[in-house]
């Protein structure tokens, strides 16, 4: 992960100190901000890999950061906080956040989620590249095709839109509301499209050849597309 570029948001130096050293010590280059408008700043100057952002922040919070971040861009952002209550890690994922971390927890850990993150990104290229094979299900993107064992599928443009992003972000929880801006292109709608469509995918994909069903519903939040093994 040689030259990957990490931006730390926090404000607690003690916090930032121990994780910038951490993330050099593992080839990471690291800037470092206290405060939300800094972030902010900071993320319109300089390309980063991955952003680690606390949520109890100086002027804008956490919550605002990265809601603003995803109207422009989809670089990797894992979020922090002490408070770990179910409905606040919802909503770090709603607002499109790549995983959610409790303090206190362990440098260890935190590098093991940047790796998991940096392996989905990873997977996503590949998949763009080359074409994809989960389970009983191939992907040619290039021909906008679908084969359920080696059957094609017949798909509208939308319900292949959306089944490839929840494939090419395979294993991470999105919500309906981001679903809805990144395959439709706006951001207030009928959320309930999404459920339609997710139906119809199940119908041909699922039912009508008799495999697995992938793409699982976060109750509460959104779906997610994965392969059990």
């Amino acid at each position: 992960m040689d030259n990957l570029r990490v931006l730390i948001v926090e404000d607690d130096e003690r916090i930032r100190d121990l994780l910038r050293m951490y993330l050099e010590n593992e080839s990471f280059a690291v800037d470092e901000v206290t405060g939300g408008l800094e972030a902010l700043a900071q993320q319109d100057k300089q390309v980063y890999d991955l952003i680690i952002l606390d949520i109890m922040i100086p002027g804008l919070d956490g919550w605002k950061v990265c809601r603003k971040i995803r109207e422009t861009s989809d670089v990797p952002i894992i979020m922090v906080t002490a408070r770990g209550e179910e409905p606040e890690r919802i909503l770090g994922l709603e607002l499109g956040a790549d995983d959610y971390l409790v303090k206190p927890f362990s440098p260890k850990e935190l590098l093991a989620r940047i790796k998991a993150v940096f392996r989905r990104l990873e997977g996503v290229k590949r998949t763009r590249e080359q074409g994809l094979q989960l389970g009983f299900l191939k992907v040619q993107h290039q021909a906008r095709q679908v084969f359920v064992r080696e059957q094609p599928l017949n798909l509208t443009p939308k319900e292949y839109d959306l089944l490839y992003f929840l494939i090419t972000n395979e294993g991470r929880v999105i919500s309906r509301e981001e679903l809805l801006e990144k395959v439709w292109g706006y951001q207030y709608y009928d959320v309930r499209t999404i459920d339609t469509h997710v139906k119809q995918l199940r119908e041909k994909i699922s039912k009508a050849h008799q495999v697995p069903d992938y793409i699982k519903t976060v109750w509460g939040v959104g779906y997610k597309f994965e392969v059990s093994l």
